[in-house]
């Protein structure tokens, strides 16, 4: 059996994430080499004991480690299962190893595009708009006629990767117009995912929703500004299931306060939470939720399932599917 070990700085993410059956699994499958989730600080103070260790099973608080620690602690170690999404915060590391990295990023994709998907077709109908106005019912049957609907509206999506890939594909049987940006994105697929390309301008301008799913690197830190923001038309949204650095928030604030009509549904900022006394949180065109987008309650178990499953294929021999290489984080989120 190979050696295995849970590697993380937070028990509670574990326990949201592994399940009694998903636990039950891995101790049934490997030899494991505690029987506690072990964190960054208790595998550098007692190296020993884990070196060992084959594949980590890890999530949400899955420690930061250099090379040379991972050589001193883990110098046998040949895959991380990270059953979560995003691995910039520690996956250079191990890749430049020659370790192997694995992400539930589809598993944790599912939720978002789910939440992305239900907030643009409510968007495009005035849900948001209207919701204020449940005591004055004529106003809001007002508020309502100025909307153009789903049918052949325009909207954005910033960033096909996997989220926006996903979102596409779904909103094809809307009869909705998708414009995209994307410079990374093979133009000969568009039609396969019934969407056109576009400048960040020209969506701004014409989109009815605009949703960020650009990702979170140094590069695209504070790219939608001003100038993007005030060529939102009234009613247009600015959906934000994300990452809030890649928003000049003060300009946000500035073009929603220029034109009140305009709406942002936010469910990341940055920082997040915004600072306390930050507009967000009383102006009535903007709308927050505590980046609720990703896994909720047992939907965090499919990512547990997927890295289980992952693991199985690859010391079986087989293709897998969710392996992350240095190259995909130049542009994965």
């Amino acid at each position: 059996m190979k050696k295995a070990l849970f590697l993380c700085d937070s028990p509670d993410s574990m326990a949201r994430v592994y399940g009694k059956e998903e636990l039950d699994r891995v101790i049934s499958s490997y030899d494991m080499q505690a029987d506690h989730p072990v964190s960054g600080r208790e595998l550098w103070e007692n190296p020993e004991a884990y070196r060992d260790t084959e594949v980590v099973f890890s999530t949400w608080g899955m420690p930061s480690l250099s090379e040379e620690e991972i050589k001193t602690c883990l110098p046998k170690l040949e895959a991380v299962m990270y059953a979560a999404g995003s691995v910039q915060a520690f996956a250079r590391p191990f890749l430049n190893l020659g370790i192997k990295v694995f992400s539930a990023w589809a598993a944790n994709a599912i939720p978002v595009v789910e939440y992305t998907v239900a907030a643009i077709l409510l968007a495009n109908k005035g849900f948001f708009a209207t919701l204020p106005l449940k005591t004055d019912r004529e106003a809001g049957k007002k508020v309502f006629a100025t909307y153009r609907g789903n049918y052949g509206e325009k909207v954005g999506l910033l960033g096909l990767g996997m989220i926006g890939r996903e979102v596409a594909r779904r909103l094809k049987e809307y009869k909705l117009t998708v414009l995209y940006y994307d410079p990374f994105f093979p133009e000969e697929k568009a039609a396969e995912y019934g969407v056109q390309k576009a400048s960040l301008e020209e969506i701004f301008e014409n989109c009815g929703v605009i949703s960020n799913h650009i990702a979170n690197l140094p590069t695209t830190v504070g790219m939608l500004n001003y100038d993007h923001f005030r060529r939102m038309r009234p009613n247009a949204f600015f959906l934000n299931t994300g990452r809030g650095a890649q928003v000049v928030e003060d300009d946000l604030v500035r073009a929603l306060k220029e034109e009140p009509a305009r709406y942002a549904l936010l469910d990341v900022t940055f920082p997040e939470p915004p600072e306390e006394g930050h507009p967000f949180y009383t102006m009535p065109n903007v709308y927050m939720t505590p980046h609720i987008a990703g896994s909720a309650g047992d939907e965090c178990r499919r990512m547990s399932d997927y890295m289980i499953k992952e693991a199985e294929i690859y010391f079986a021999g087989g293709k897998t599917q969710y392996e992350v290489s240095m190259k995909m984080l130049e542009t994965m989120a």
